[in-house]
């Protein structure tokens, strides 16, 4: 009989040597089949049946939000979808179940344009007072992180893994390796932003060439998340900015600013790597949300009086 146990890590085998997928969706996928597999342990997958999905699913509802239920139960779509693809079971018990649910609406948090133009005041302020070399040289790292994060609207782990040969500073162009082994490239439209990764380049053309990654950390090695969210925190506290700031927020103000500027949203859907447009349209309840401040605010209505 084949047991579940074994049909998972056979199906997260496929998915790593055939489909060729990306460490943090195998990852995902592990957690999310291995938490299945525990409820059903020594369970042959030809006997599973949709009552035992739906329970399994009802329990996750309890503990999870609808955000993380919504990616188990795509995990476990995709794993009954390679056994019926192997015909290792003749019926897929999802077929027999009508899956609907409601996700709450959170609009993505964004960093106001002033408080970004506090922010990355301050990074340079910060580099005309520093001492030494070496902490002009760490601060012009600083800067060229967070002018690429907000220039491009690339994810943290985009910007932390490019490597020299994805950027091209002399057309302005970078290469990006996105979700799923995606790429797209991005222009950097901006001559000051384009200037100072110019500089950091120059400054840094030793270290980047030893380490193989464009952004180095202190010990020659590739620029962690971790050392990314530290900095932004940093320069946060030195600006005195009440607002605590995420790498991600400035992807969100980067697809709001333009979603603002009246740029299409499949430009933006293709800047930011969303395979959907679906994803990308959480922006415009954004701009829905400006667009009523401004018309509560501004709209020369409100200073008529009858």
């Amino acid at each position: 009989m084949n047991y579940l146990k074994t049909e998972i890590n056979n199906y997260l085998d496929f998915c790593q040597f055939q489909k060729r997928l990306d460490f943090k969706t195998l990852k995902a996928y592990r957690t999310d089949l291995n938490q299945f597999s525990h409820q059903l342990t020594s369970c042959p997958v030809q006997t599973i049946t949709s009552n035992q999905l739906e329970l399994f699913i009802s329990s996750l509802h309890q503990t999870y939000k609808p955000k993380t239920v919504k990616r188990k139960i795509a995990s476990l779509k995709a794993f009954f979808h390679y056994l019926t693809y192997r015909d290792l079971i003749t019926v897929n018990p999802f077929n027999k179940l009508q899956i609907k649910f409601r996700e709450p609406l959170i609009l993505p948090k964004i960093i106001p344009l002033h408080t970004i133009e506090i922010f990355l005041s301050t990074i340079y302020q910060q580099r005309t007072l520093a001492k030494t070399p070496y902490q002009k040289k760490s601060i012009l790292r600083d800067i060229a992180v967070a002018e690429l994060l907000f220039s491009t609207g690339m994810r943290i782990s985009e910007l932390c893994t490019l490597t020299p040969a994805s950027v091209n500073l002399q057309d302005g162009v970078i290469l990006i390796y996105g979700k799923g082994a995606k790429e797209r490239k991005i222009q950097i439209g901006n001559a000051d932003v384009l200037s100072i990764l110019q500089e950091y380049q120059r400054t840094f053309e030793a270290e980047i060439a030893n380490c193989g990654y464009f952004f180095v950390n202190r010990m020659q090695h590739r620029l962690a998340e971790q050392s990314v969210r530290n900095m932004i925190n940093k320069y946060t506290a030195i600006a005195s900015i009440p607002l605590h700031i995420t790498p991600h927020m400035f992807r969100h103000s980067f697809a709001t600013c333009l979603l603002e500027a009246d740029v299409d949203i499949r430009y933006i859907q293709e800047m930011l790597g969303h395979s959907s447009i679906t994803v990308t349209e959480i922006y415009t309840h954004v701009a829905m949300a400006k667009q009523r401040d401004i018309l509560t605010k501004k709209h020369p209505r409100k200073d008529f009086i009858f």
